[in-house]
């Protein structure tokens, strides 16, 4: 039998599926064993992708480019200058009161479930109950101290956006000169147009529900309300599963300090906030936008945040979604972007199948 021949071809999947799997899991292994140094560069990207537009608007405009990136850069550096002295204040009180507010959640569940138990059981003996809740606040003190320490290394960070902005003009002639064709060339252009937007119109709905969130709980007079608009502001970047993580500290701190009208009050926030901005606002702007499977977003939310830490986590979705931009750019590998994608996309697929 030939090699060329179809049944050749047909007789080396397994083969390649194989070198395939075992050339994921090496990466992947490179991957977590260089995080502490991969992180800054993709939270580099992230901000470079981030600051490209205003930078070349300002270039169009007539500005030099050495004066558009120093300005960039700077607002840049002055906006998370802000950010971080804004935060530290709360960040470091709520660590002192961790302890203590886990405490006062343990009692408050004891007696509900006590009060339960005689209600419905004639048990007056406190149940343990099944779900520790003093671990929400445990994981988002992990999740802001896997920030601090990645954002620690703000020179390399910084300077890396220095670089990649220096270099971002001169990106499209590099895209040409290496996928000379028309096709390969628009393929590459509109993956770089799909990433930019998409983290383009996240951040600023993000923002939003940050901004939208602190402002809630500010009047609500639940503790450190700043801390959790920029939880908010994170985790919105994770569909579906992003605004319930989002919601669960403030919400039982509302509980423990406020009372259950507070904690209702606070839980109703975060809905209407989210399906206002998640549920009307994001998909209106963007359109068809670069749905992903539900399933493929929790998996992808545990998956980056074993190999690359807490910002694996903030990241999750973004990389993800630069993953299934890439296979669905080639025609061997876009089956695995539709597996990846949502419903929509399996049924564009097989409308053009039928076609």
């Amino acid at each position: 039998m030939s090699p060329d021949s179809p049944d050749g071809n047909l007789s080396k999947r397994p083969i390649l599926a194989l070198v395939g799997v075992a050339a994921f899991v090496v990466v992947m292994g490179g991957l977590k064993a260089a995080a502490p140094l991969v992180v800054p560069f993709l939270l580099a990207a992230f901000l470079a992708i981030l600051c490209a537009p205003p930078m070349l608007w300002l270039e169009r405009k007539g500005l030099p480019r050495a004066l558009a990136l120093v300005g960039v850069f700077l607002g840049v550096f002055g906006i998370a200058s802000l950010i971080a002295y804004i935060v530290k204040g709360p960040a470091n009180q709520f660590g002192r009161e961790l302890s203590g507010l886990e405490v006062s959640l343990e009692e408050k569940i004891n007696v509900a479930l006590a009060s339960l138990g005689e209600k419905f059981f004639h048990e007056t003996k406190p149940t343990e109950h099944l779900i520790d809740f003093g671990q929400v606040f445990e994981w988002v003190r992990y999740l802001f101290s896997g920030l601090g320490a990645a954002l620690g290394k703000t020179f390399l960070i910084f300077l890396s956006v220095l670089f990649i902005l220096a270099e971002i003009s001169s990106f499209p002639l590099k895209f040409r000169a290496v996928f000379p064709s028309t096709r390969e060339s628009l393929a590459m252009r509109r993956f770089t147009e799909s990433i930019r937007n998409y983290i383009a119109i996240k951040t600023a709905t993000s923002l939003v529900t940050g901004i939208l969130i602190t402002v809630w709980l500010t009047l609500s007079d639940v503790q450190f309300p700043i801390l959790w608009g920029l939880l908010a502001f994170l985790l919105n970047f994770i569909p579906n599963v992003g605004s319930i993580l989002a919601a669960l500290p403030p919400t039982l701190l509302a509980w423990i300090n406020n009372g259950v009208d507070t904690m209702l009050l606070t839980a109703l926030a975060f809905f209407v906030v989210n399906m206002l901005i998640g549920g009307y606002l994001e998909p209106r702007v963007m359109g068809r936008g670069l749905g992903i499977s539900p399933l493929v977003v929790f998996v992808s939310l545990v998956f980056w945040g074993w190999i690359l830490g807490p910002i694996g986590m903030f990241l999750s979705v973004p990389l993800t979604m630069t993953i299934k931009i890439a296979l669905e750019s080639n025609n061997d590998t876009r089956w695995i972007a539709v597996l990846l994608g949502s419903e929509s996309d399996a049924r564009e697929a097989l409308e053009r199948q039928g076609a």
